[in-house]
């Protein structure tokens, strides 16, 4: 069997009950990056093999997991924060477990998507989860795909390029358009800001770190 465990995505209190629980029966647990996966599991006591699985795994590692299960070693996935399956390679895996008949059971969570849209201020009856914003091709194609949705959109963007693109939504017709920003969501210096793009700019750090949420309002 395949847990899949959503984990703090940051506050390492922002964990539920059964995922402990979940982590401290499984023989063995899947992670993104081992460094960060045994932070948590050292503040909760729990000592467990292991093992990393990420974007660029050898195919042979996925091999591997599907193997173990399949020999009767129950597994836990987890990633760096938040749920598997958004953003990362948890859905390839829970894929290939679905096609071998392996059983997989979602222990939910923590969500920076949810997180911030509950203070954003916005109807939320629906939304767009858009992921990151790509890195070049296809950019701009992006940016005014979203900008042109009449419902919130919910995105992910670098900390080294948020100011770039707080800039291109002005210059792609966002100059009044409602923004809301989280970074640092749930950690020491959670900041959480509402605006348009050159008023969210404005309220940034000089040197902007840690992970960033965007809701954009509505084009209606």
């Amino acid at each position: 069997m395949l847990y899949i465990v959503a984990t703090p995505i940051g506050n390492l209190k922002d964990i539920t009950f059964r995922a402990i629980e979940t982590l401290q029966s499984v023989d063995k647990i899947y992670c993104e990056d081992t460094r960060q996966t045994r932070k948590l599991l050292s503040a909760y006591s729990i000592s467990k093999p292991i093992d990393s699985y990420y974007h660029h795994s050898a195919p042979h590692k996925l091999e591997t997991i599907l193997r173990e299960l399949k020999n009767g070693t129950e597994l836990a996935y987890v990633t760096d924060a938040g749920t598997p399956g958004i953003a990362d390679p948890g859905g390839k895996l829970v894929e290939a477990c679905r096609i071998e008949g392996i059983t997989v059971v979602p222990i939910p969570g923590a969500s920076a998507v949810t997180t911030l849209l509950s203070v954003a201020g916005l109807p939320a009856n629906s939304y767009v989860f858009a992921g990151y914003v790509p890195t070049k091709k296809g950019r701009q194609t992006f940016i005014k795909r979203i900008l042109a949705t009449d419902e919130p959109v919910v995105l992910f963007e670098t900390a080294p390029r948020i100011r770039k693109l707080l800039s291109e939504l002005e210059t792609l017709g966002a100059t009044e358009r409602k923004i809301i920003l989280g970074r640092e969501l749930t950690k020491q210096f959670e900041q959480i800001v509402s605006g348009t793009p050159r008023e969210v700019s404005a309220e940034l750090p000089t040197q902007v770190k840690g992970e960033l949420v965007i809701v954009l309002a509505p084009a209606n």
